[in-house]
């Protein structure tokens, strides 16, 4: 009698390696990337709500250019519109565009709505042209702007594909960036534009895993 043999075990075919955040096109968390993106969106009506009932007081807390009294005014400004209309005109591209760059997770959207916003607003304290600079139009350009260039950074073909779908809704916009408009800020949609381009590239960058080696300064 000959003896049994045991059946040969099929391999196992090793788990696919998730996709990388620095490519992602869906957040990996598509509910809460709602929830955060218009949470913030509702923030900025409540905001405007309150600066009905004040009169428009608080629209005072925009940033002033080289003023040094109202530098402060950084940290407030995109939140401040000028009425409704101008803040329904900023709502729905920043909860379209703000949920697409919440594709790396919502730590990395926090880093990259940071660089936009300082970025913006350094930039209108700097080089913006007399007058009360306020809106979120400025993270709507960082935003844009991202979104279009990340996946050239990145290396991702189907980020430049989404790229390109929203240059077709959006790209009109980026005439924005240049002067000539009486009443718009110009210079923050500038400014945003150019952290956006800052914030995928330290995308890309952290994506590589480039080392961070400063030099040490005696003081």
């Amino acid at each position: 009698m000959e003896p049994a043999q045991a059946p040969v075990p099929k391999p196992v075919k090793p788990p696919k390696p998730p996709t990388p955040l620095a490519r992602r096109i869906i957040p990996p968390k598509p509910l809460l990337s709602a929830v955060v993106v218009a949470g913030f969106v509702a923030l900025l009506f409540v905001v405007e709500g309150i600066d009905t009932l004040a009169g428009g007081a608080l629209d005072y807390g925009g940033v002033i250019p080289r003023d040094f009294s109202e530098w402060d005014n950084l940290i407030w400004y995109p939140m401040l519109h000028g009425d409704w209309a101008h803040l329904t005109s900023n709502a729905v591209p920043l909860l379209i565009l703000g949920f697409l760059a919440t594709s790396g997770g919502i730590k990395q959207f926090v880093q990259i709505t940071a660089v936009i916003w300082m970025t913006s607003g350094l930039g209108i304290w700097l080089f913006g042209s007399a007058g009360l600079h306020i809106g979120a139009s400025g993270l709507v350009f960082g935003f844009l702007v991202f979104l279009l260039v990340r996946g050239i950074f990145a290396g991702s073909y189907l980020q430049i594909l989404v790229a390109a779908v929203v240059f077709a809704f959006y790209g009109a916009a980026l005439w924005g960036v240049l002067p000539g408009q009486p009443g718009i800020s110009w210079e923050g949609h500038l400014f945003g534009a150019i952290g956006g381009v800052l914030a995928a590239w330290g995308v890309a960058r952290d994506a590589r895993g480039v080392p961070s080696s400063p030099a040490a300064l005696a003081a």
